[in-house]
């Protein structure tokens, strides 16, 4: 099981910049550019809440589940 990280996508579609929006969340810039990557191996639910009212989304807007085997062959693929 692999779960991916669409911060960035969802960002894009927003008027926040990255400074801005862990200002805004209440984290350093470089723990947002971690969660971002997918670089981080948890995250906290006051965090994801606050990332959700900060960008006017739902948490399934940030976080996709990927099976392993598809995760595998986009790995691959880059």
């Amino acid at each position: 099981m692999t779960i991916q990280v669409k911060l960035d996508r969802v960002m894009r579609t927003s008027s926040l910049n990255g400074n801005d929006l862990a200002a805004r969340v209440g984290i350093t810039s470089v723990n947002l550019s971690r969660i971002k990557t997918g670089k981080t191996r948890a995250i906290r639910f006051s965090t994801l809440d606050a990332l959700c009212e900060s960008l006017g989304c739902q948490p399934g807007d940030l976080l996709m589940h990927v099976s392993n085997d598809v995760s595998a062959s986009e790995d691959d693929e880059q």
